[in-house]
């Protein structure tokens, strides 16, 4: 098979194919993609049995066939020809010409026959959403899966719809986070999608609030592909029994606290300088009088800080891990946030000063004495 392209275009396609290709695995076929061309299109596809990504460019042939190619190499190739038309030709022994400008590579490739079928995902569950909505709640919640294997299905965000509310949620053992947006969609669905697919479907999401996004489920309801202009993304569902988040959130608050966002960022950035994943020790949080006196004492030092603060309710004083108080607030543009506080034992929740589009929930660390 013979056909022309062009590079620039050529390059992206591999690239973001590539992210579902296995670096190492007992089958050589998955550490390359697949190239399967007919006449003037040319479908690139990776996949590890688990994540798999497919796009289309334009070519120019007449041609058909498909061949797997190590997409490291590939990839190499590509970003280092000196022109922006690339030729390639592909005999019957798999071996592949690579032609532009002067440059010109003959590299192995091997058989599609081997390459396994992406999953069907027909007869399932749908919904729409818009690019720019969807990378936002990936991005305000992601940082809160289980990085170990507590439980597996915690590996993932759970997308809970129910009467057009879309819930995005992610927690492990020490906190939570609970993304919502309003969708038009009459179905109910609740499915566990696994942080590495959504991880690269951030990627991919632009910020145009044009673009949708479309997803379906499979009608086993174990697969999930996201349609994102032009990329197909598909990805296995976990499967178990995800924690009832909304039984977990505190109910009520007896301290209500509204602190500038960047101020407090800035606050537990100082202290967090006195912390390392060696030495930890909570942050001491300590609300009262319009005041938030912050201390924390390791190893490497000592610090006292304070900022201003709006308070509704009783004194409280409660410690952190200054990591898991941090990196919500880091995802947010609200100048402002709201804190709610039931007690120095209880999870505090961080919530917008108004309305409740995101929840992030965070347990407290027991305090000594000082």
């Amino acid at each position: 098979m013979v056909f022309i392209c062009n590079k620039t275009q050529l390059y992206e396609a591999v690239i973001n194919v590539s992210k579902a290709v296995s670096d190492r695995s007992t089958m050589q076929v998955l550490e390359g993609i697949k190239l399967k061309l007919n006449e003037n299109i040319l479908e690139l596809t990776g996949y590890d049995l688990e994540l798999g990504i497919r796009t289309e460019i334009p070519v120019k042939s007449q041609d058909s066939g498909e061949i797997v190619i190590n997409v490291r190499l590939f990839a190499d190739i590509i970003k280092r020809m000196p022109a922006e038309e690339i030729f390639i030709e592909v005999n019957e022994n798999d071996q592949v010409r690579i032609n532009a400008g002067n440059t010109e590579y003959s590299i192995s490739a091997m058989s599609a026959e081997e390459y396994p079928q992406l999953p069907e995902t027909d007869g399932g569950q749908s919904f729409s959403i818009s690019q720019p909505v969807l990378k936002s709640m990936i991005n305000q919640t992601i940082f809160s899966v289980a990085q170990d294997d507590f439980k597996p299905i915690f590996k993932g965000e759970l997308f809970d719809i129910e009467n057009g509310i879309f819930n995005m949620v992610a927690l492990n053992r020490y906190r939570m986070a609970v993304r919502t947006e309003p969708i038009k969609s009459d179905e109910n669905m609740k499915f566990v999608v696994p942080a590495k697919a959504l991880s690269e479907i951030a990627k991919l999401l632009k910020d145009d609030d044009d673009l949708i996004c479309d997803i379906r489920t499979s009608d086993t309801n174990k697969h999930i592909i996201f349609e994102i202009s032009g990329y197909y993304v598909f990805s296995r569902l976990l499967e178990g029994e995800f924690l009832n988040y909304k039984s977990s959130l505190p109910k009520d608050s007896v301290t209500e606290v509204v602190v500038d966002t960047k101020e407090l960022i800035s606050c537990l950035e100082r202290a967090g300088l006195l912390i390392t994943e060696r030495i930890k020790s909570p942050v001491r949080c300590k609300f009262d009088n319009g005041m938030m006196k912050l201390s924390c004492n390791t190893s490497i030092g000592k610090i006292n800080d304070e900022i201003d603060v709006d308070i509704s309710g009783p004194m409280m004083e409660i410690g952190f891990n200054c990591k898991y108080f941090l990196e919500p607030l880091k995802v947010l543009s609200d100048e402002k946030v709201r804190l709610l506080l039931n007690g120095g034992t209880v999870g505090m929740k961080i919530m917008p000063v108004k309305g409740n589009s995101y929840i992030f929930l965070v347990l407290p660390i027991r305090l000594g004495n000082e």
